[in-house]
């Protein structure tokens, strides 16, 4: 299934919306620069993976310059609505120690809000 993107913004944290799979090639490249460009915007971005089936090492790898790219432009990448797929494979690599993580968009969106000048 071809990756899918769209974005909103909700209380000025941008939300991407992912569909399908993560994979490298075409799906990788199309997300990384969709969000590097939406970044220079907006620094504030969660993704919400909720119907992202699959990523492969491609995939992890554009989520870590994601949220490199974000921490240099002074905000961050978080992730919501990990599929269990999604969660077991965070786990395995241990970049569930390097994401923030949240069970729903809601509160990843809240996250945002402590700390962070409005």
């Amino acid at each position: 299934m071809q990756l899918r993107i769209s974005t909103r913004t909700v209380d000025g944290v941008l939300v991407v919306d992912c569909h399908g799979r993560i994979v490298f090639g075409e799906e990788s490249s199309s997300l990384r620069d969709t969000v590097k460009k939406l970044i220079l915007e907006n620094n504030r971005i969660v993704l919400n993976l909720a119907v992202v089936n699959y990523i492969d090492s491609g995939g992890l790898g554009t989520l870590v310059a994601l949220y490199t790219t974000a921490r240099n432009a002074g905000g961050a990448v978080k992730l919501a609505n990990l599929t269990p797929r999604v969660g077991d494979l965070l786990q395995v690599t241990k970049l569930v120690t390097i994401f923030e993580v949240y069970e729903n968009e809601e509160q990843a969106i809240q996250s945002f809000g402590t700390g962070v000048a409005a």
